[in-house]
């Protein structure tokens, strides 16, 4: 299953996750929010600013789950990626922090600015090392252009990524779509939805 998993993600997140950064906005739709319920073939999702998206899939689609991991799960080497605030000390305190398998090592690697929330940044890099901070643990994360010291709180969410199934995503579920395309009926289509399982949310 493992495998499985790791084939299945390889190619797919080469490209659904460089195109959060280069994706264009007139054609693409960045999709965080909650099913609110399944019309056939479209999810329904109520978006966070209110809105409501009718989300369809491609053919042969991606479901990934997202689930809980612990910061003593992280270990230099690993490829990770984190949401989070600069500090004035250029540090980025981590709203959240993903474990890549490793077929999606080197995906969307880089510093840039993200829409979780005002003036977030995401960094996605390889672990250089961790070590004990005053706030909480600090993982030194080395990307093609730099490197930057990410400060990780006991409010920092850490998860990684499992092989998920359709029929798991239901109403109530938290979904997450890097770049879904706008279709001419109105509707929004992608070829893979992260979500979270047991009532997690993908907190990217």
């Amino acid at each position: 299953m493992i495998g499985k998993f790791l084939r299945a993600v390889a190619i797919p997140s080469v490209i659904l996750l460089s195109s959060l950064i280069q994706a264009s906005a007139e054609d693409t739709v960045r999709v965080r929010g909650t099913v609110e319920r399944i019309e056939g073939p479209v999810f329904v999702v109520k978006m966070r600013d209110g809105s409501v998206a009718r989300l369809t899939v491609t053919d042969n689609p991606l479901f990934v789950a997202i689930v809980p991991a612990k910061m003593s799960d992280i270990k230099p080497g690993m490829f990770v990626g984190s949401a989070g605030m600069m500090q004035e000390d250029g540090t980025q305190r981590a709203i959240e922090v993903h474990i890549f398998p490793e077929a999606m090592r080197g995906t969307g690697e880089g510093h840039y600015d993200w829409d979780l929330l005002p003036k977030s940044k995401m960094t996605n890099g390889n672990v250089e090392q961790a070590v004990t901070g005053v706030d909480g643990p600090v993982l030194s994360v080395k990307y093609k252009d730099g490197e930057k010291k990410l400060v990780v709180t006991p409010q920092t969410v850490v998860v990684t990524y499992e092989m998920g199934k359709r029929e798991e995503i239901q109403p109530g579920t938290k979904i997450f779509v890097g770049a879904a395309k706008k279709q001419a009926d109105g509707t929004l289509q992608t070829p893979r939805i992260t979500y979270g399982r047991n009532g997690e949310g993908p907190a990217f």
